[in-house]
């Protein structure tokens, strides 16, 4: 009879055990534990890293801030920028690609001087996110006033054509083996489209979520994550187009990134949280966090090497005045 006592205590412990994992899970883990002060003006967009280099690109005014991660602190600025938007990286060819909105250009640097080496010409209006496609080893500006997306070989820094898209689009993601995926910011869709041919493949509504904004992609199971607007997030099959879930997330959102260490997604909400859903499985996808961070640090950047979040943000200095800066967040 103890016994049978003892084992019906453990079976009810394992079960309340069970119950409680399920309604409270488990916290990521991830807390604001530093900054960086940059100083100027509250104007800013994309951050990029640089893996090789362990570089953060901070597209800020009408400049990049360049931070070497290794010891927190500003290391250079590639100035003269015209609207500039986005960073994105060729390591193969060591050149980086910023994109400017106002006078339809990308600009060229060398990612280990961090200087400017050509300045190409976009022929469409507002190249806003910029891509690097690896498979076909293009870079791709996507042109929120002209709704096409501009792709120029890596090497050359040739234009090879446009890519005409249903609506505007956003971000942008590659799955590294000939397909690429656009949130169409003003149709509620994502797009896929074949980086080498130009063509349009398939387009997909992922309503309820509204304003798609944000995008990121898990390269092994080929799950689509698209931050929206008003407050979701879709997760979608980039394979069929099939939404298997959304989720809610905080309001603002403009960037999302995706751990294919943790399984976690995060993104970064304007209003000042950081939404952290754990993906289980394509089946089993939850909220497990909404982390306080500051108001407007709707951008960010996810170093895998280290477990650290960057958002770009106003932040109090050392004088405790608000001045442009990045937040850091780790476990």
């Amino acid at each position: 009879m103890k016994k049978l006592n003892l084992l019906l205590m453990l079976i009810l412990i394992i079960s309340i055990f069970s119950i409680n994992q399920n309604l409270f899970p488990q916290s990521s883990g991830y807390k604001v534990v530093g900054k960086i002060v940059i100083g100027g003006e509250s104007r800013w967009d994309y951050l990029s890293i640089d893996t090789v280099m362990h570089r953060l690109y901070v597209a800020h005014m009408s400049q990049v801030d360049i931070i070497d991660l290794n010891k927190g602190t500003v290391i250079g600025i590639i100035p003269n920028l015209n609207g500039v938007h986005g960073i994105a990286f060729a390591q193969e060819f060591n050149k980086g690609f910023i994109s400017n909105g106002k006078d339809n250009s990308v600009t060229v640097f060398n990612l280990k001087t961090m200087k400017v080496i050509a300045n190409v010409k976009v022929p469409a209006k507002g190249p806003d996110a910029i891509v690097y496609d690896p498979f076909s080893k293009r870079i791709f500006t996507f042109n929120g006033h002209s709704d096409n997306a501009t792709a120029i070989d890596a090497k050359s820094n040739k234009v090879v054509g446009n890519v005409e898209l249903d609506g505007g689009p956003e971000f942008a993601v590659s799955n590294h083996n000939g397909k690429m995926f656009v949130n169409l910011e003003d149709k509620s869709m994502i797009e896929e489209f074949d980086p080498k041919t130009l063509k349009k493949v398939n387009v997909w509504s992922i309503l309820p979520c509204k304003s798609p904004s944000a995008l990121s992609i898990d390269l092994k199971t080929g799950l689509l994550f698209s931050g929206c607007r008003n407050k979701l997030i879709a997760v979608v099959d980039s394979k069929s187009g099939k939404l298997m879930t959304s989720l809610p997330i905080g309001a603002g959102v403009d960037a999302d990134r995706f751990d294919p260490v943790d399984n976690y997604v995060f993104a970064s909400c304007g209003e000042g949280i950081l939404t952290v859903i754990k993906v289980n499985s394509p089946e089993d996808i939850k909220v497990i966090d909404n982390i306080t961070t500051t108001k407007g640090a709707r951008t960010m950047a996810f170093d895998k090497s280290a477990d650290r979040i960057y958002l770009a943000a106003m932040i109090s200095g050392n004088d405790n005045k608000q001045q442009f800066g990045v937040l850091i967040l780790a476990k």
